[in-house]
């Protein structure tokens, strides 16, 4: 059995190939770049001509898929990976089975109906092609010789023009890979209050996260900091949600993290239902005496 990997980043291509290993006998790594080391028996080098865009490549993935037949496809969930993942599904004639959290006997585990539901899938096909969550895999090893082979560039018939492009300047910590997270919601009624959870952040070597409010609604915060459905969707050891309320939206997003703390001035939030340790308190008050502590 063949499985193959699809991965923008080197981080989630080793976790993929990884767990590809489990599933599979032998593993092809499709690469947009330089790969990294032992983790697939082949590594297929696509190569984005100047000018181009990700999304692009998807004609030339086919090609690689065509030429291994793979049984599975594991797919990073990235926008331009989803855009490559769902036209090769269509090549295929089969479907993507969407933002796996883990994978058993009986299915690929995800959620559904904004993370409201759980639900279970198998391919009904020959081919599987999953998106899989980041996490899904943990504690597996990648292993391979990563034969590289340079892949042609098949042209797309209808190529999306790049009109212009520029880097987004990241901020803080990376929450995908931060063992700690502190995570602010709408209890923060000021933007400059978001230097309590800062000052918490720096005491216990965290990344700051959010609900979506504080990065789509007020902008106080970068995008790739807001938590929940449609955003984030961490498993970090540690969790401290301040001022979030812990609507379904939200907490999707961290429910895996291996302890959560809540800080809330309500009694009745929903969060304190689905934390390990809460403290009612504003947080105003219980953050700076908390970080003190610490």
């Amino acid at each position: 059995m063949k499985a193959l990997v699809i991965a923008e980043r080197a981080d989630a291509a080793r976790e993929l190939a990884a767990g590809a290993r489990t599933m599979a006998d032998e593993v092809v790594l499709v690469s947009f770049g330089d790969a990294p080391a032992a983790v697939a028996d082949k590594v297929a080098k696509v190569s984005v001509p100047e000018g181009s865009v990700l999304d692009d490549a998807a004609d030339t993935v086919i090609a690689v898929f065509d030429a291994e037949q793979p049984s599975v496809v594991l797919v990073e969930p990235t926008r331009h990976m989803k855009t490559i993942a769902g036209r090769l599904a269509a090549h295929a004639g089969a479907a993507v089975i969407t933002d796996v959290m883990e994978f058993a006997a009986d299915g690929a585990k995800s959620l559904y109906f904004g993370g409201v539901a759980e639900r279970v899938q198998k391919a009904a096909g020959d081919v599987a092609i999953y998106t899989v969550s980041a996490g899904a895999f943990e504690g597996t090893e990648a292993s391979g010789a990563n034969a590289v082979e340079d892949v042609a560039w098949v042209a797309p018939a209808n190529p999306v023009k790049l009109v212009s492009s520029k880097p987004i300047e990241k901020s803080g910590v990376d929450l995908g890979k931060a063992d700690v997270v502190v995570a602010a919601g709408r209890g923060f009624a000021e933007e400059s209050e978001l230097d309590l959870a800062r000052a918490l952040c720096e005491k216990l070597g965290a990344g700051l996260g959010c609900s979506r409010p504080l990065t789509e609604g007020v902008d106080w915060l970068p995008t790739e900091t807001y938590v929940g459905v449609s955003g984030l969707m961490l498993s970090p050891k540690v969790y401290v949600a301040c001022g979030i309320s812990g609507q379904m939206q939200h907490m999707v997003g961290c429910n895996r993290a291996g302890t959560m703390f809540a800080i809330n001035k309500d009694k009745n939030a929903p969060v304190f239902k689905q934390c390990d340790f809460g403290l009612v308190g504003d947080i105003k008050d219980v953050l700076p005496a908390l970080t003190a502590a610490l």
